[in-house]
């Protein structure tokens, strides 16, 4: 009897099912060939808005899978289909225009009035301000949404409320700091509460003797500085200026005294942070080691506001050095200028800063300031400690230069000799964009726009990754620079385009894809500094969106098939096959190359060649177990598509 109710349950969903799947993938091949520039919604398997497929007769195995998925699997899988779906969302294939999409529900008059109350006037609404701070200042990436309220809280306290409010009414947040980030990190793709912690700037303690310094997140590195030098003392992180210190904590930047100093990794002694639940946490004691339990601290930096909200760091300071040396030699080549790079560290000498600039920078540099520099590849080096000892790591690496074909050696000692040669590098950005005021310039590995690229690879990897990739770039129509701290194997590209020039997009592009792949190929990184946010996760679906949105019903469907069918794969590429675009007219290097079929573009997927799906799958459980609701920043770090 109960057999007899099931398969009669079975006959039914099966003929709506496959009903549902042919009208609505006809109907979406449709709407796609008429109107390429519209903003589509990813595709979800219900009857509001089944997955869109055209299939044949035959394949009932699929259709009973998700028969029986329906009925015997409750929970859903651990993956944002709904929510977390990057993807070109204007123009369809090919497209070189980027949107970060979401789904935006209104906000309950019930949780305004609860942050009213939480922060009284420190609260807008006003759409200006809420524009402002849902597109980033210094990158292109764009969202289909806005904030709907942004509150500025005043204390750790007012954090621990606006987190519980939201929490309870399941509101997305999305932390806001110096807004100097460039891979769309504080953007709000499913509106929600913006929490700008400009208000908490205070410095909070300084321990002298400790040589550390308790503050709030929203105080500058630079301010931090400013007040820390009276002391003698200084926090040795660099990032870009405007940069406050919650932000650099939540992407884990670095700068270029990364070599000497570390990256804000090695220089974060505890947090206290407002975890999901509104929860307030202490992750370590003051202490500058300590074996006890979790390494919770480590496990928030560069976390990007996807587990909490920061509202308290302890940080690492440094002795102002004594003395200081700043050189500057040219080489004939780039692979010239790395490999000294390289020699210097093997050497043994603490070199503070070592930066590399090519010609074609270099060049920038001139015509912007109006100087006369030799244009060929230049390296930069900065040496401290006391007078004498500056000045014999200066000698040493001098020789180094004249054993690798360095010529036209210079250095400074006097204070205001340095400033003026540090100069150079320190505008080296904004040389570039003179070069083409008409342009515009790409910035890391975002899509298209506003890209400074920043992989990072093992320093005995720097010359064969700069070299290949100087290669592509002198060889491309564009104009591209290249900055590099070649002491620890992190460099970045300027690609200067014309945006209004769509094959200027797709080179550009061309020669992204390019370098973080050799970067991956090397066993490095296709961030070594910016983060992740949007613009990193790289999940983007081009040539074949469906098959990509029904791989995120894998617990419903591939479970029951996997029983019925004994095998994963064949049954799924049958039904690939039997859809109204063939899987075989997907180019050969569109492929995925684990199946072996189209489903995502592979070049995209920088994080799981990276990191692999387990370790990504690793961090989906961690934000899962501490984020249940996925309000903090979602859509952030961690692919859509990871799934457990």
């Amino acid at each position: 009897m109960a057999f007899t109710c099931w398969l009669s349950r079975l006959r039914s969903s099966y003929s709506k099912t496959i009903t549902n799947l042919r009208t609505s993938f006809f109907h979406h091949l449709q709407t796609r060939g008429a109107n390429t520039t519209a903003i589509t919604s990813p595709y979800h398997f219900s009857k509001q808005n089944p997955f869109r497929f055209t299939c044949s007769n035959s394949l009932l195995p699929i259709t009973l899978a998700g028969s029986l998925a329906i009925h015997f699997q409750s929970p859903p899988p651990l993956c944002d289909a709904s929510l977390d779906s990057p993807s070109r969302g204007i123009g369809g294939k090919g497209s070189t225009e980027f949107v970060v999409k979401g789904s935006h529900k209104h906000l309950p008059q019930e949780l305004i009035e609860e942050l009213k109350a939480i922060c009284q006037d420190n609260m807008s609404m006003d759409y200006d301000e809420r524009y402002f701070h849902g597109k980033p200042q210094h990158s292109f990436h764009k969202a289909v949404n806005i904030p709907d309220v942004v509150v500025f809280p005043r204390s750790e306290e007012e954090v621990s409320n606006i987190v519980k409010s939201c929490d309870k009414h399941k509101v997305p947040i999305v932390p806001y700091g110096g807004a100097t980030s460039i891979e769309g990190h504080t953007l709000s793709p499913h509106g929600g509460v913006c929490i700008d912690m400009s208000l908490m700037q205070n410095v909070k303690a300084l321990h002298i003797e400790d040589m550390d310094v308790v503050v709030e997140p929203g105080i500058g590195w630079m301010e931090l500085n400013e007040y820390l030098e009276p002391h003698g003392l200084f926090f040795p992180l660099d990032p870009g200026p405007g940069a406050t210190i919650g932000g650099m904590c939540a992407t884990r930047c670095s700068g270029s005294l990364a070599v000497r100093y570390g990256t804000m990794r090695d220089n974060v002694i505890s947090l206290k942070v407002v975890l999901p639940n509104g929860d307030l946490v202490k992750t370590a004691s003051r202490a500058r080691k300590s074996a006890a339990g979790y390494d919770l601290t480590r496990l928030v930096i560069g976390s990007e506001g996807t587990l909490g909200v920061i509202t308290e760091v302890t940080l690492r300071l440094q002795k102002i050095p004594q003395h200081s040396v700043v050189a500057m030699c040219n080489f004939p080549t780039i692979k010239d200028a790395a490999d000294v790079a390289i020699a210097t560290m093997l050497s043994g000498i603490q070199v503070s800063r070592v930066e590399l600039m090519d010609e074609v920078q270099v060049r920038a540099i001139n015509n912007a300031n109006d100087k006369n520099l030799p244009e060929f590849p230049t390296l930069m080096f900065e040496f401290i400690g006391t007078e004498a000892y500056a000045r014999e790591q200066t000698l040493i690496v001098q020789k180094i230069i004249s054993e690798h074909m360095g010529s036209d050696f210079v250095f400074a000692e006097d204070p205001e000799a340095k400033k003026e040669l540090w100069k150079i590098r320190k505008e080296a950005l904004w040389a570039c964009f003179a070069m083409e005021p008409k342009y515009e310039a790409m910035i890391s590995v975002s899509h298209f726009a506003k890209l400074v690229h920043d992989v990072c690879v093992p320093l005995s990897h720097l010359a064969e990754l700069i070299s290949k990739s100087k290669k592509e770039l002198d060889a491309s129509p564009l104009v591209c620079t290249v900055v590099a701290h070649a002491g620890d194997g992190n460099f970045h590209t300027v690609i200067l385009f014309d945006p209004k020039q769509e094959e200027h997009l797709r080179e550009a592009e061309r020669l992204n894809h390019f370098m973080v792949h050799c970067a991956l190929s090397m066993e490095g990184t296709c961030t070594g500094e910016h983060g992740v946010g949007t613009g990193k996760m790289k999940v983007s679906y081009p040539l074949f969106e469906p098959a990509m949105h029904f791989m995120k019903f894998d617990t419903y469907s591939f479970g029951a098939l996997a029983i019925l069918t004994k095998d994963f794969h064949q049954p799924f590429w049958n039904l690939m096959s039997s859809c109204t675009m063939p899987v075989q007219q997907v180019p050969e290097n569109q492929k995925d190359i684990s199946l072996g079929t189209a489903t995502r573009t592979d070049y995209h997927m920088y994080l799981e060649k990276e990191l692999g799906v387990e370790a990504l799958k690793t961090m989906k459980r961690i934000k899962n177990a501490l984020d249940p609701n996925n309000i903090m920043n979602p859509g952030k770090l961690i692919p859509p598509h990871v799934c457990f």
